[in-house]
C-alpha cells in the first residue's frame, strides 16, 4: 500500500502509475471507513492500494501516526 497525505495525492499517484505503464484496477473513491482509496497493478503485475486516511498523520520523514 501507498499512504498519502491528501485525497488529491491519491489521484496524483494513480495518474503517475498509469503514465508509467500501470493498470488502474479500481479508480479512487470514498471508502466506507471515511478515507479515499484506489488500486492499480504495476507493470510487473504487483497490486497496490493507494489510500488517504483522514485520521492518520504522515510526518515529513514519512512515518505514519494514527490519530491527529
Amino acid at each position: 500500500a501507498y499512504n498519502t497525505r491528501s485525497r488529491a495525492e491519491v489521484d496524483a499517484v494513480l495518474a503517475e502509475a498509469k503514465a508509467a505503464g500501470g493498470q488502474i484496477l479500481k479508480p479512487a473513491e470514498d471508502a466506507f471507513w471515511g478515507g479515499y482509496t484506489g488500486y492499480f497493478a504495476d507493470p510487473d503485475g504487483h497490486l497496490w492500494e493507494v489510500a488517504w486516511n483522514p485520521d492518520w498523520t504522515i510526518t515529513v520523514l514519512g512515518r505514519t501516526r494514527l490519530g491527529h
